[in-house]
């Protein structure tokens, strides 16, 4: 994907939340809470920048130090249902919330990963979350966390299966 197409890919979201983010502060001046939202925001920023600047510089170097060869062979267009699996259980595995998944998923496809293998990961990432187990069963129990586990189990794959039908429908 050229650079100049992944510029225009962010430039509505941009503008949405540009627009968005004017409407509210405008709504906050006139309840006079428009400076606490934006330092709140600005804190928040701040808190989380580190960890999203780390997370593209991963994404990166994913795209410049993984050989094009292996990436295709394990994940790519022609690793077919096997690239999904592999998908799926490094999304499992991927620590993080969205700002360390989401980059990192980027990063793959740019570098030639295909957009099912990709939808795998991101579902299990989201669906299955290894990370997450343990205070799931100290909140929720074991018996709950086993019960989600087996209802979702088929999904990251089916997820996958499906995008990877879809990319040959829709070119």
């Amino acid at each position: 994907m050229s650079e100049n197409r992944r510029n225009q890919n962010m430039l509505i979201p941009t503008i949405i939340m540009g627009l968005l983010a004017l409407v509210l502060v405008s709504i906050g001046y006139f309840k006079g809470h428009h400076i606490a939202g934006i330092k709140a925001g600005l804190t928040m920023a701040i808190e989380v920048l580190p960890l999203v600047l780390f997370s593209f510089i991963v994404a990166g170097m994913v795209q410049v130090l993984i050989p094009y060869e292996l990436l295709s062979k394990f994940i790519g267009a022609e690793s077919g249902i096997r690239g999904i699996l592999i998908g799926t259980v490094a999304g499992a595995c991927a620590p993080g919330g969205p700002y360390i998944s989401l980059p990192i998923a980027a990063g793959f496809l740019r570098s030639g990963a295909s957009i099912g293998t990709m939808v795998a990961f991101l579902t299990g990432w989201s669906l299955w979350a290894f990370n997450r187990l343990p205070i799931e069963v100290g909140i929720m129990g074991w018996k709950f966390t086993l019960i989600r586990i087996i209802s979702v189990l088929f999904f990251p794959p089916l997820a996958g299966l499906i995008a990877l039908g879809l990319t040959k429908i829709i070119k």
